[in-house]
């Protein structure tokens, strides 16, 4: 890869950075901001997060001395511009491709990679564990975290925050504050830094620098002039202390992100120091394409696009309805007829498909920015008040609430209504976004009741079935993408426990038990088989738990073989359950995705290489002496 990249094409590490005069480091910069730009219109991916980060990337690795130095990114929604200044430039081509580089920070793909991430308000706590590893085995490298102002206002962010100002540990933290994460940041923390950035640099703190310069280990203490005056530019006064220095930590800041200049001035004195240090830098989403900083909430996220006409996407829209657009449309339908309603999403208004309910219901819709515990935590004390809460929040950030989960919505029988979006496989964001473990960690807890919707119309039905559910937390996941339609239109209601016949014959010779996004591959998979003379049931499960054994081994019981289908792991799944309660007679065959950690890729891929597919359930299905 060239394309006129001379400098970029020299880089092999970060160390390579430090032959460059700032004037050259600015021409990087642009290289930078032009091999994503190439690129990610090819490839898709996160956007205008990344634009906004490549001079502050630039700058710190042409100031710091990696390795042995280190740098720990929070997400990788911000770390392209690492990726390519970290000998992957040749591979940037296969970003988020099958068997290409990962959308995120990945510790298996290079060891610049310090700490894998692709879920926000992680990189602070990682940072503080490298820095007390580093103190106790006496190392002397310098250890950096570089945090979004969206991350930093979650619990563990603060948490971090709050044992390294105490330990007065030798971190470094680098608030990348360009005023949003995925949607517009929500919260005081957020009115706080606005606050910030509006304070003029000050031009005359001679004695607090002296200050942190008396702080300084010899022999650094003898560049103490030089330090003095590279620092004092941007500290904040005294006399209004922020609350990063009230738990401990030296403020500098607010800072041009964008500046070569200042950051190489910042970084390389700020190197220096041996204390925590709070790096204040503000930067713009999307810097250096137009359209993406005019609107950067669109262009966060992006599929393959026209560079000379950038609103032109390169790949298919869906035709029909995604289950996101009818989750949000149902919601808007059940909050028109109850004012109890109340929508909760931790800063994913877009992604979950509540945007529109907070523009009509603004009254009864809560972001509470990147903070899952408390918002299903809220959500209880909400329950406990007669509201009718709605959490949705995608399945593998869900994760991160299990405690909540268990502690203050289960054990309280408050019934907390869940919405699991990207349950399944995601494709292209990978191991870090599959939604492939929910059923394992939700079916077991006593009480929580957990269904999947076969299609569009299901999902709208089970919406409208679990408000009317007041004794109990309920869980749906559904996945990404459009709602199948090829489904029958007969339909029974939901009942708690119930499942649903969609095909049953008396000469069956298979019982096809699947759940939610398998249904329609366990349809087809019928339909198939029948054309060759063989004849299947299909059982659409509706709910993970409880499950309908009465249903699966009656049929099960006339075909002598259960087949079940789920897109999650095995372990703690619900053919691992099925087979458990198996009655003498029945075979039980498990269809799931491996207990392992699934790459990214096409969606069509990554089911082909774990046999959710068609084919394997009909070759699984077929006697053995007819199959092919």
């Amino acid at each position: 890869m060239d394309d006129g990249l001379r400098f970029l094409t020299t880089i092999a590490e970060p160390r390579d950075l430090k032959r460059f005069s700032r004037r050259e480091l600015k021409e990087v910069a642009n290289e930078v901001r032009q091999a994503i730009l190439q690129n990610v219109s090819q490839t898709g991916g996160h956007f205008s997060s990344n634009l906004g980060t490549v001079e502050l990337t630039v700058a710190m690795y042409a100031a710091y001395d990696m390795p042995p130095d280190t740098v720990v990114w929070d997400t990788g929604h911000q770390a392209y511009p690492h990726k390519i200044l970290t000998g992957r430039l040749d591979r940037f081509p296969t970003l988020r491709q099958y068997g290409g580089l990962s959308g995120f920070l990945k510790r298996e793909e290079s060891p610049f990679d310090s700490f894998g991430a692709g879920h926000a308000g992680t990189a602070i706590s990682a940072a503080v564990g490298m820095a007390l590893a580093r103190d106790q085995l006496g190392g002397k490298e310098k250890v950096i975290a570089v945090a979004g102002d969206a991350s930093i206002a979650s619990g563990m962010s603060w948490e971090a925050l709050n044992h390294g100002g105490a330990a007065e540990l030798d971190v470094t933290v680098v608030l990348n504050d360009n005023r949003m994460s995925i949607a517009p940041n929500v919260g005081a923390l957020t009115n706080y830094l606005a606050a910030l950035r509006s304070q003029p640099r000050l031009q005359g703190a001679a004695r607090r620098a002296k200050d942190l310069v008396e702080r300084l280990p010899d022999p650094v203490a003898r560049v103490a002039a030089g330090l003095r005056h590279g620092i004092t530019h941007y500290l904040a006064p005294e006399e209004t202390g922020t609350i990063f220095e009230e738990i401990g930590w030296e403020y500098i800041g607010p800072v041009d992100g964008h500046d070569i200049e200042v950051l190489m001035e910042v970084f390389t004195n700020v190197r220096q120091l041996n204390f925590p240090v709070f790096v204040h830098a503000l930067t713009v989403k999307g810097k250096g394409y137009a359209v993406a900083e005019q609107d950067a909430r669109k262009w966060h996220g992006v599929v393959p696009f026209r560079v000379d006409e950038p609103n032109l996407a390169l790949s298919a829209v869906p035709q029909s309805q995604t289950y996101t657009q009818v989750f949000g449309q149902a919601m808007l339908e059940v909050a028109a007829e109850d004012e109890s309603v109340i929508a909760i999403t931790a800063a994913m208004p877009d992604g979950t498909g509540l945007n529109a309910f907070a523009e009509q219901y603004p009254n009864r819709f809560v972001d509470t920015g990147i903070a899952e515990p408390h918002a299903v935590t809220m959500a209880a004390g909400m329950a406990a008040r007669g509201a009718k809460p709605c959490v949705a929040i995608y399945s593998t950030f869900l994760q991160r609430a299990y405690d909540q989960i268990v502690h203050d919505v289960a054990l309280q029988h408050l019934p907390v209504r869940f919405f699991l979006d990207r349950a399944g496989l995601v494709g292209d964001d990978g191991p870090t976004h599959h939604g492939a473990m929910d059923l394992s960690y939700l079916c077991h807890i006593p009480g929580l009741r957990v269904l999947a919707p076969r299609d569009a119309d299901e999902l709208r039905a089970m919406v409208r079935w679990m408000l009317t559910q007041n004794d109990a937390p309920t869980a749906v996941r559904y996945p990404r993408g459009a709602a199948p339609s090829n489904l029958p239109e007969l339909r029974s209601p939901i009942e708690l426990g119930r499942a649903e016949i969609l095909r049953k014959s008396p000469d069956s010779r298979v019982t096809f038990a699947a759940l939610g996004s398998m249904v329609t591959t366990a349809y087809t998979a019928a339909q198939t088989l029948a054309e060759q003379g063989i004849e299947s049931d299909v059982i659409n499960l509706r709910f993970a738990s409880p499950l309908d054994y009465e249903t699966i081994f009656a049929l099960g019981a006339r075909s002598g073989r259960v087949i079940t289908v789920e897109e999650n792991v095995r372990r703690g799944g619900i053919g691992e359950a099925i087979a458990a309660r198996r009655p003498d007679g029945i075979q039980v065959e498990i269809v799931s995705l491996p207990d392992a950690f699934v790459t990214h890729g096409p969606v069509p891929r990554l089911k082909q290489d774990h046999n959710l597919t068609v084919e394997h359930l009909v070759n699984l299905a077929t006697p053995i002496q007819l199959r092919h």
